[in-house]
């Protein structure tokens, strides 16, 4: 949602709610993160998953799941676009207009060559300080998948695989 603050911004905040809709950008901890696009690897693996994941959710009707690009609006430090987010039922009151205010069930980050690292440590990081209950990484160029689950608030591998996704939150197999 875009803001007209009236005066320069102050906080990258501030910032990211003055950029065009559809900017890659990040807030975490107060500081701008910007991309460019996603690459055809990337992109193909997260039209695989979304189909998989957005039936199975709407099939059984578990909740809500959104695709980057998407505002996670984790406190007013941190805004972030992960590649897939899922909202169980229980958490949908989090959805407003502009994006979600809180912290997701689920994130599955997708890597790309120019974010390994930010997405394997930094976002991990921020996302287990705020509380996802489950995130998966999964790099395009082998196929490879590791999930982490939160565990008396650290991230836990529970899951190591190539090409599937084996979600204990959601109780099943996600191949792509």
């Amino acid at each position: 949602m875009k803001i007209d603050i009236g005066r320069p911004p102050r906080t990258a905040m501030e910032v990211f709610r003055l950029l065009p809709e559809g900017t890659l950008c990040e807030v975490i901890e107060n500081q701008l993160y910007m991309a460019p696009p996603p690459n055809e690897p990337h992109q193909r693996i997260l039209v695989s998953l979304i189909l998989e994941l957005g039936n199975f959710i709407k099939q059984n009707d578990l909740g809500e799941i959104r695709l980057s690009p998407y505002g996670v609006y984790l406190n007013q430090e941190n805004a972030v676009e992960p590649d897939i987010v899922f909202i169980s039922k229980e958490n949908t009151h989090l959805i407003l207009k502009d994006g979600l205010h809180g912290a997701p069930d689920l994130i599955i980050e997708i890597l790309s060559p120019s974010n390994k690292k930010y997405d394997t440590i930094t976002k991990k990081l921020l996302y287990e300080k705020f509380g996802v209950k489950e995130y998966w990484i999964v790099n395009p160029e082998n196929k490879e998948v590791i999930g982490f689950e939160l565990m008396q608030g650290k991230y836990t591998e529970f899951s190591k695989a190539t090409g599937k996704l084996n979600s204990k939150l959601l109780d099943h197999i996600f191949s792509f």
